[in-house]
């Protein structure tokens, strides 16, 4: 009967999968297409890639679709995958400044040094759900993309808000308004003459006490919306702690990934990234802080992910501010992680006879025991 049983549940779990196959491969719609989840999907394949841990379009675009759109269940997969690659080699250290900045806003400050670039952004268009046609909607582009080549000229600026023209080289890499503050003296210098190795979470877990490095790599591998959740608790939540958040810089660009050549022994770029950057200004109030300077915190991540980079920069100098007095860095290490947060929820749908028999025999002998006394 056991042997039977066990038949019986192997048959319904291949006819669950068959279940799933049929509805995303062998549906009435058309295949969806990589190229067209990475153009028209480009957050999404974005967010996979930075929880995955992996950069590849591409390979995230087929965890998307296999994972019929489930960020953490595509993000597992992409991880899962990359766990079986081997490593080729270490990439030296990137220097941010080298990035190719398509998008470039600094809040804290009017004119800062170098332009503001807008680049691909909603932040000012209004949220009203678009449920025209595809011909219609391809229409609209069309006429508002002509209508901006007519009217947008190189030398049309709205504020300090370069548009229309291409940026030139320089305006691709602008000067940061935290070089400004330090030359102003107005901003702690946290910088550090040594250069201590990278934690790396992806063979060790980082635990508190952690390092930097530690909880700023977690945190670019966390899930966007459980590091959103502890970064909104921070600040408005029952512990005390009210920050000031300014933004210094949001940043979004393409970084060159480098190597050292095996044979020649020169540093060579081997591809690109695009990277989400964040510095975020905290104003220092503390009995014990430079009441008389700021401080920054930091936050980069895979893709266009500003959600994410943002909460990091915040949470990277709250747990500076904090020194563990507080359980913050625990939230961060432990409990942002999709992956391990997810897995967790999804074992309680497996079999749990024994487990709930044995508390149901431990429920009755409680009661026996009752009614004896």
């Amino acid at each position: 009967m056991g042997y039977a049983a066990a038949r019986g549940g192997l048959k319904a779990i291949e006819a669950a999968e068959r279940l799933v196959a049929r509805e995303r491969i062998l549906g009435e719609s058309s295949w969806l297409e990589s190229r067209q989840m990475i153009e028209k999907l480009r957050l999404a394949v974005d967010r996979v890639m930075g929880e995955g841990g992996l950069w590849d379009e591409d390979l995230a675009a087929s965890a998307l679709r296999q994972a019929e759109g489930d960020s953490i269940e595509a993000a597992h997969l992409l991880r899962s995958y990359r766990s079986t690659l081997p490593r080729l080699a270490y990439t030296t250290p990137i220097d941010v400044d080298d990035m190719d900045v398509l998008r470039r806003i600094v809040p804290a400050f009017r004119n800062p040094p170098g332009p503001q670039l807008l680049g691909r952004t909603t932040d000012y268009t209004g949220r009203l759900l678009q449920t025209a046609d595809e011909d219609t909607l391809r229409t609209a582009a069309e006429k508002m993309a002509a209508f901006l080549d007519e009217q947008v000229t190189p030398e049309v600026e709205v504020g300090h808000v370069v548009s229309g023209a291409e940026p030139t080289d320089d305006e691709r890499r602008p000067r940061r308004l935290l070089e400004l503050l330090r030359d102003l003296d107005a901003v702690v210098d946290r910088r550090r003459t040594d250069d201590p190795e990278p934690f790396d979470i992806t063979r060790h877990p980082a635990r508190p006490p952690a390092t930097r490095s530690a909880r700023l790599a977690t945190m670019a591998r966390a899930e966007t919306g459980a590091l959103v959740n502890v970064w909104y608790r921070n600040i408005l939540g029952p512990d005390g702690y009210l920050h000031e958040i300014t933004l210094g810089e949001v940043r979004h660009g393409r970084l060159p990934v480098k190597v050292v050549h095996p044979i020649t022994g020169d540093e060579i770029s081997v591809t690109e990234v695009r990277v989400t950057e964040v510095e975020a200004i905290e104003d220092l109030d503390g009995i014990e802080e430079d009441r008389g300077r700021f401080d920054v915190g930091y936050g980069l991540c895979f893709g266009h992910n500003e959600k994410k980079a943002i909460a990091m920069a915040n949470l990277d100098i709250a747990c500076e501010r904090d020194k563990g007095r507080s359980f913050l860095e625990q939230s961060i290490l432990l409990t942002t992680d999709g992956l391990d947060a997810s897995g967790f929820l999804e074992h309680l749908k497996l079999p749990h006879y024994v487990t709930f028999r044995s508390m149901m025999e431990r429920k009755a002998a409680v009661r026996r025991h009752k009614e004896t006394t």
